[in-house]
């Protein structure tokens, strides 16, 4: 399997004067509550070993056996499952399980959609162009919030993977685990980490998820030890009629961290994965650069708010368009990659 070297990007720019800096996020409403996360690992000045996004599943967690090696009883978060052999058809029900298993080599049998998304986004079709006939008949298995458990058991799935952040999880653990065994996952961007390797010691290919994080830590690392002076970086999304910015314990702020880049004043938070913005507070979204992402790919939704040509990242021609399912909607290792691309194709070493 190969991966794209980057993803298309198409930079703005603006035009404008400066608008005063807001500093303060009083007002703001958050999401994604990740209070408890330990404090920030990487700074302008480089990383300290101190992880946001953990980067090992929690002390008893998984199975302990070697990749290959069945049957192994995986403990995962609402409990432990035995999986007796290798799955063959694997369903996943949550966010960014499709692109982890990809990445593992996997492709799985169904998939649940997110709201407004595809069962398969575009950007696992360009990194995994080798398996575009079969993803296109991977089973609809309904949607994220409401999966299908008709066709779920019509799929007869020997793994069923799905994560904690989905509605009722426990009282629906019970009923997918009389259909299959079930593994569930975290969930949420900031614990993608654990997520993907939970889900490969299913799969039993921890060890494989294990070297490619390995992999792209150090790819990260690398870019930061390249920049001087380290930039600060500002990610950005609007659906809707919310726009929001991600902090450091968000997905996208995870590949910033494991590459120790600055982040402004503004989204330095770790209690949250992001916080609203109001059009007003747009300004707070200032940074060296700027990444942002639409969901639906028209970026006049966001562009065309009257305080944004006047942002001096803007002006500056340093608002970077990118791949919204990437950056901001799947939370997988392929997504976490073409972060990486981004960040290395942009930012000037």
């Amino acid at each position: 399997m190969t991966l794209p070297s980057s993803l298309s990007r198409r930079t703005l720019l603006g035009a404008g004067g400066g608008v005063a800096g807001l500093w303060a996020l009083a007002g703001c409403s958050t999401d994604e509550s990740t209070a408890g996360a330990p404090a920030p690992a990487s700074t302008a000045s480089g990383v300290t070993g101190t992880w946001v996004t953990p980067r090992a599943l929690p002390d008893g967690w998984g199975s302990g056996e070697d990749d290959g090696v069945f049957p192994r009883t995986v403990v995962h978060a609402l409990g432990s499952t035995v999986i007796a052999t290798a799955p063959t058809r694997v369903a996943v029900l949550s966010t960014g399980q499709v692109d982890a298993a990809l990445t593992l080599g996997v492709v799985p049998a169904g998939s649940t959609a997110g709201d407004g998304a595809d069962r398969v986004p575009d950007y696992l079709f360009d990194a995994f162009p080798e398996d575009r006939a079969v993803l296109e008949q991977v089973a609809d298995l309904g949607v994220r919030t409401e999966p299908s458990l008709e066709a779920l058991a019509v799929l007869a799935p020997d793994l069923i993977l799905v994560n904690s952040a989905a509605k009722d999880a426990e009282q629906l653990l019970g009923t997918l685990s009389a259909i299959a065994p079930t593994v569930v996952t975290r969930g949420t961007g900031l614990y993608w980490k654990q997520d993907f390797q939970l889900l490969a010691d299913a799969l039993g290919r921890r060890q494989q998820a294990q070297r490619w994080l390995t992999d792209h830590q150090d790819r990260a690392a690398g870019l930061g030890a390249r920049l001087s002076p380290v930039p600060t970086v500002s990610f950005l999304r609007r659906n809707g009629d919310r726009t929001r910015v991600f902090g450091v314990a968000s997905f996208s702020g995870s590949v910033a961290e494991d590459a120790g880049l600055g982040r402004p004043p503004t989204q330095s938070f770790t209690d949250d994965t992001s916080r609203d913005l109001s059009p007003e507070q747009l300004p707070l979204a200032d940074a060296d650069w700027l990444f942002f992402g639409v969901q639906g790919g028209d970026a006049t939704e966001l562009t065309s708010l009257p305080l944004w040509d006047p942002l001096p990242v803007v002006t500056a021609g340093r608002a970077v368009e990118v791949d919204d399912d990437a950056f901001y909607l799947n939370t997988g290792p392929t997504a976490a990659r073409l972060v990486l691309d981004e960040l290395e194709a942009t930012l000037p070493a």
